[in-house]
């Protein structure tokens, strides 16, 4: 049963802003628009479910009516089964939403074991990642790359943002594990290797506040794929913060621009510790929500041979994996978020 006092709430909420809205210029406007945009599609739901509340309980009530008792017989299974419809549109809607989900990310990629092959397929999920933020309309722009010899990935850091890109993202961190005949491989054996991605809600001045005093900055000299140098001046530049070790390395032409993007790695790695210490607490009871787990789990197998692609926290199989490393993410993601929510409504029915 949904909570009828949360509803009225909800209601109320939505109806205080729309009037503080449209009689109080001197309201702090945004804020405000920014709460009523998010309440409004909650509020549509609750609105559209107590609606066929009312139908039903009149057309229960016309089953008295001997004239229309056939029609309101007629009517009721449709009804039923809109309104059953209706309830699970607005638990979903009422589930307690996660504040950093409409937030730009940062996504890293590394290679794990494997080697060369590792760094491959560490680029390969690169260009996936790629093609998928631009198939939603994203923007997609990478801070930080060191490439190998072979064209492979060092490392990588990239930018996301759009709408709703954290919501959606969030459910591709842990160890991607690649199954396939390497390129390097002139035997046509079958190796494993792996590549690990994080993807970390991007943080904003406000929500960390980094004191000069826990920071050391060195500048240095920029180098390209295999140790070559490619740039004469120092204007790479390494940020170290001193209380948890963290080191952040830009190396882009800038020292300026280099500056502001470390600067930006490091407040959204610290605000990511925050959030993995309070989601700890939280979960301390209870097995932690797809999405939210040890970044160190291995979570998706890609089977080349066989063009197949395993979720290992759903037991998802999808014999599509061409389509899906060409950035076709979305049914994975979206079975992901569907999981999450059922997970969270199981709770809350045990609460």
């Amino acid at each position: 049963m949904i909570p009828q006092d949360r509803m009225a709430q909800i209601v109320d909420r939505f109806q205080f802003l729309e009037a503080k809205m449209s009689s109080d210029m001197d309201a702090d406007f945004v804020a405000l628009s920014k709460e009523y945009a998010e309440l409004k599609p909650v509020v549509d739901t609750v609105q559209a479910y107590q609606s066929l509340q009312t139908q039903l309980a009149e057309t229960e009530a016309l089953l008295r009516d001997p004239e229309m008792r056939e029609l309101a017989e007629a009517d009721l299974p449709d009804l039923r089964i809109a309104l059953e419809e209706s309830e699970r549109a607005v638990q979903l809607a009422l589930l307690p939403k996660d504040a950093a989900d409409e937030r730009p990310a940062l996504l890293e990629i590394r290679p794990g074991t494997g080697g060369d092959e590792a760094s491959l397929f560490a680029g390969d999920l690169l260009r996936m990642y790629q093609r998928y933020a631009e198939g939603r309309g994203w923007t997609f722009e990478i801070l930080e790359e060191s490439q190998t010899e072979l064209g492979g990935i060092k490392e990588v850091t990239a930018r996301i943002a759009g709408a709703g890109v954290f919501a959606r993202m969030k459910y591709e961190s842990g160890v991607h594990r690649v199954q396939r005949v390497p390129e390097t491989e002139s035997g046509g054996r079958i190796h494993t290797s792996a590549a690990t991605v994080a993807v970390l809600p991007e943080a904003q001045e406000v929500d960390v506040q980094i004191p000069a005093t826990d920071i050391r900055i060195d500048t240095m000299r920029a180098s390209g794929a295999g140790g070559q140098h490619v740039n004469t001046t120092d204007s790479a530049v390494r940020i170290t913060h001193v209380p948890t070790g963290i080191i952040v390395v830009s190396a882009e032409k800038s020292q300026h621009r280099n500056r502001e993007i470390a600067m930006q790695v490091l407040r959204t790695r610290l605000y990511d510790l925050e959030r993995q210490r309070i989601d700890g607490e939280r979960s301390a009871d209870r097995k932690a929500m797809v999405g939210s787990g040890d970044r160190s789990e291995r979570i998706r197998t890609y089977n080349f041979p066989q063009g197949r692609l395993t979720d290992h926290r759903i037991n998802l199989t999808l014999y599509a994996l061409g389509q899906v490393m060409q950035g076709d993410l979305d049914q994975i993601i979206d079975a992901l978020q569907s999981d999450a929510q059922a997970q969270l409504l199981a709770e809350m029915g045990a609460a």
